[in-house]
This record gives C-alpha cells, sequence and structure tokens, in this order.
C-alpha cells in the first residue's frame, strides 16, 4: 500500500481524505495557502506545506508547487480530492512523470471523459442513451443555428470544456441563438480556457440522477446505486438525497445497467459517477462522466456502508473492487451548509465564526473543517460544511434532518442553514415532488 498520501486540495474534503489515510495507516501530507493555515486539515496532517498566497491559481492549481511539495515531503501518491486539479489531465501526466501515483483517473481517461463532446459520442458507440444534439462540436454560428433546426427547440448549447453551469445556454428560436452563441463562448473562454461548443436537446423539467460507480484494471465494474442531486441552484447542487424518490426498482436495475456499461466501455478505474438526465417518462440520458470523487459521495457511503475514501485509494493501489450492485434498503440526506445569506440571493458571507455548536444523536454525520473563531477566506468555494442524515425511510431522515438545522449553530458569518429549514418543511419536497426547476418557484422567507 501508499506510504504517504498528498491531498492536493483543502478545507472538508482534505480532512476527509487524511481521516481515512490514517485508518490504513498512510501517512499524510496537507498543502496550504496561507490564507488556509489555522484549517483543521492543515492541524491533522502528518506533515503540511504551505504552497503559496490566498489565490488558487498561485496555490491550489500550481501544479509545479503541488509536485514540488510532494518531492519534498517523499509523498508517493497524490489525492487530489474534487475541484482544482481533481479532473485535470495534465496533472495527472506529470504525477505519472514524476513517479507519483494520481488517485483518480488516469490522464487519457480525463481527456476522453473530460470533453464533453467526445465522452458523448463515446457513450453512443457503447450503447448508453444519450441527449439528441450534435454530432461533435459546432463549427460556427450558422452551424449551431442549422442544428438546432434538426434537433427542434429548445435547445442546449454547451461549453465542450464546461462544468458548474458555466457556458450553458438554453435557446428557444432562431432569433435568440446569436446573443446565446456569443455569451457562452466568452463565458467558457474565461473560465475553461476553451471555447468549444456542442448542442443537446433540453430536456424540460428534468431530474438529475447519478449513479455511483467503482471500476479496477482488471475490467470489473459495479454501481452503488444513484443518487437524486434536482435541488440545485444555477447548476449548483444544494441538498442530494440516495435513494431518489423518483426512482423505481425497475428503473434503478436499468439505469444501473446503463453505468456499468458506460464504464467498461472506457475500461474506467478508480471510483466515479455516471449522471443522467431523466424526464417525467422516467426515459433517462447520459449527462457525463465525473472521474473523480463527488461532494455527495457521504450518502452513499452511509446507507451501503462503505467508505468509499478507501475503495478509492486501494482501487489506485491495484486492488480489484470489493463492492457489488446495491440497492438501497436505508435512506440518507446531505445539505450543503454554505457561507451565503439566502435572503440576499446567496451573497457569500466570508467572515470569522463567532460561535459554533453542531448537533448529534443517531444517524447525524458532518464533514467539515471549521469551528469557533475560524476566519472563512473569501477565496474559494462558500461550502464549510455537509449535514447528512440517514435513517429507515424518506420520512424519517427529512424528520431527522430538520432536527439536526435546529441544533446547528453557526454565528458570525451568514450561512444557508434557514434556507434547508424552510426546504425540509416544503410540502413538494416533502412529497418528492421536484425537479431541476425546483429553486427557480421556491420562496424564502424571512426569519
Amino acid at each position: 500500500m501508499f506510504e504517504k498520501i498528498l491531498i492536493a486540495n483543502r478545507g472538508e474534503i482534505a480532512l476527509r481524505v487524511i481521516r481515512t489515510c490514517k485508518e490504513m495507516g498512510i501517512k499524510t501530507v496537507a498543502v496550504y495557502s496561507t490564507a488556509d493555515r489555522d484549517s483543521l486539515h492543515v492541524r491533522f496532517a502528518d506533515e503540511a506545506v504551505c504552497i503559496g498566497p490566498p489565490q488558487s491559481s498561485e496555490s491550489y492549481l500550481d501544479i509545479v508547487r503541488i509536485i514540488a511539495a510532494c518531492e519534498i515531503t517523499n509523498a508517493d501518491a497524490v489525492h487530489p480530492g474534487y475541484g482544482f486539479l481533481s479532473e485535470n489531465a495534465s496533472f495527472s501526466r506529470i504525477c505519472a512523470e514524476n513517479g507519483i501515483k494520481f488517485i483518480g483517473a488516469g490522464p487519457e481517461m480525463i481527456d476522453a471523459m473530460g470533453d464533453k463532446a467526445s465522452a458523448k459520442a463515446t457513450m453512443i458507440k457503447a450503447g448508453v442513451p444519450c441527449i439528441p444534439g450534435s454530432a461533435g462540436l459546432l463549427k460556427d454560428l450558422d452551424h449551431a443555428i442549422e442544428t438546432a433546426k434538426k434537433v427542434v427547440y429548445p435547445v442546449m448549447i454547451k461549453a465542450t470544456a464546461g462544468g458548474g453551469g458555466k457556458g450553458m445556454r438554453v435557446v428557444w428560436s432562431d432569433e435568440e441563438m446569436e446573443d446565446a452563441w456569443n455569451s457562452a463562448r466568452q463565458e467558457s473562454k474565461a473560465a475553461f480556457g476553451n471555447d468549444g461548443m456542442y448542442m443537446e436537446k433540453f430536456i424540460e423539467d428534468p431530474r438529475h440522477i447519478e449513479i455511483q460507480i467503482a471500476g479496477d484494471k482488471f475490467g470489473n465494474a459495479c454501481h452503488l446505486s444513484e443518487r437524486d442531486c434536482s435541488i440545485q441552484r444555477r447548476h449548483q447542487k444544494l441538498v442530494e438525497e440516495t435513494p431518489s424518490p423518483f426512482m423505481t426498482d425497475k428503473l434503478r436495475a436499468k439505469m444501473g445497467r446503463a453505468a456499468i456499461k458506460a464504464a467498461k466501455a472506457v475500461k474506467y478505474e478508480g471510483v466515479g459517477t455516471i449522471e443522467f438526465l431523466v424526464d417525467k417518462n422516467r426515459d433517462f440520458y447520459f449527462m457525463e462522466m465525473n472521474t473523480r470523487i463527488q461532494v455527495e459521495h457521504t450518502i452513499t457511503e452511509e446507507v451501503i456502508n462503505y467508505d468509499l475514501i478507501k475503495e478509492q485509494i486501494k482501487l489506485a493501489y491495484g486492488e480489484k473492487i470489493t463492492g457489488k450492485e446495491y440497492f438501497p434498503t436505508m435512506h440518507a440526506i446531505q445539505c450543503r451548509i454554505n457561507a451565503e445569506d439566502p435572503l440576499n440571493d446567496f451573497r457569500p458571507s466570508p467572515g470569522k465564526i463567532t460561535d459554533y455548536h453542531e448537533p448529534g444523536g443517531h444517524g447525524i454525520r458532518i464533514d467539515t473543517h471549521v469551528y469557533a473563531g475560524y476566519v472563512i477566506p473569501p477565496y474559494y468555494d462558500s461550502m464549510i460544511s455537509k449535514l447528512i442524515t440517514v435513517a429507515q425511510t424518506r420520512e424519517e431522515a427529512i424528520t431527522k434532518m430538520v432536527r439536526a438545522l435546529d441544533e446547528y449553530f453557526i454565528e458570525g458569518v451568514k450561512t444557508t442553514i434557514p434556507f434547508h429549514q424552510q426546504l425540509m418543511q416544503d410540502p413538494d419536497f416533502r412529497a418528492g415532488n421536484f425537479t431541476t426547476k425546483f429553486m427557480e418557484t421556491f420562496e424564502i422567507k424571512k426569519y
């Protein structure tokens, strides 16, 4: 097994990986920017290396500095977490060139699945259902308009290197195409350094359901059931749960088989997800593949009682998968607690946490790196905690979440706790009656 793993990330996911490494007897190295010197992942790692100033481009995204940190600490592997360099083919390649194991997909896999247009072509060839759309990248505006007429409006133009909702535009007519085309390309170029665009049929009011998968170097693959990620705002997930209240046993089995087919088609090694859109008729379409651990991996862990980070490390070392097809018998929900003001368009709220108290009790899990006195820096993603509940039924998991949110005190900054409290009491949410459009009409009341 690896002797020492450097975690090329920050915050709760870095601490999450450190905990599993310690249980596996593996030494850990934390890297941090000057803004994160007081973060818990720095405190609990065996070693810590400062890699630069607060700006991500000069610290967590600086490949040279991270490789140097590996070399001076003799780390033999790197865990990239999620975000930052977790799906960066160049980083994966440079790690390999320097004799450091990248705990994630290889560069060829990241290139193949990170480019949305080529990923879709691969899935079509493998027989996985895909959303109708362009055959590859769009050449220019005229090609986009011509393709839209064939696909039939409404359509969505999407950045081939995209993620997080950037470089995406819904277009309802020829007249709207030029503005959408120009703005999407500009946004994609700024965010990803790539303005390549492709087109898909716009699926109205879908569910966003992903299948957790694992694969090994021996060609084995399995799925660990689904997660419903439909509660989202501007393509950013807010709440996730498993199993999905929209899922049937027949659909779960069918989507699971499709996910395994997708994983085997690309000879996937590691832990990842196949993401689908599911329409009102329960027809599902491949959206993308994430070649990394997900923020919401926690809820799958809770219902299958298995450490996915441990599985990820073991697969990277070359061991066989130990998972098997799983059909859930319990229910888990995750609320992302962000340092944002839900009454002010979710504006980020960095600053010092003056008081902090976590909920406890049976079936409660909290993944976080913050504490009373911690200063939330303004430079990074605003998520500061993940609150997870698990119970025998969905109704019990929601009831437990309501109780846990009432106990969760974070003072000194605004957080999304009040939003989650209202969501958990919403009749449509409690009935499982929601799609990815839910937040467009959900009214957050003053508290």
